[in-house]
């Protein structure tokens, strides 16, 4: 089989995992944007933590598109790679696929980039060692 024929896959290490509840969603019965940044920013900080060998915060978020919406129940997987290792900052790409709890089946949602940058205990930026 050639990759043009391949589904596609995530790109990234899985980094969090979680399940979509009820509190989260709109009167529809589907995820609310927020909250799924927020578990990408979560995923995201994971990931820049392991790189900074410590604290780090979020600076800038990128561009994100939704591409479909997330129902209630469903399984969220946020796949985090590393874009870019700066003195003190880490730019991230994180991916956010849901499976569906139906069909199993595995689609994207969407993805964001995501920077951090290393802080010391005053909160004050840090090189990366």
């Amino acid at each position: 089989m050639s990759a043009i024929d391949e589904e596609p896959q995530p790109s990234g290490t899985l980094t969090l995992q979680t399940q979509s509840m009820p509190r989260d969603t709109n009167p529809q019965g589907d995820v609310f944007a927020g909250w799924l940044m927020s578990q990408m920013d979560v995923a995201g900080a994971i990931l820049a933590q392991s790189i900074a060998r410590g604290r780090v915060t979020t600076v800038a978020v990128g561009s994100m598109v939704f591409l479909r919406p997330v129902p209630v129940g469903s399984t969220v997987s946020c796949y985090a790679e590393t874009l870019e290792v700066g003195r003190s900052s880490i730019k991230t790409l994180v991916e956010v696929w849901l499976t569906r709890v139906d069909t199993g089946e595995q689609v994207k949602v969407t993805e964001g980039e995501f920077v951090f940058v290393a802080i010391d205990d005053r909160g004050r930026t840090r090189p990366i060692p």
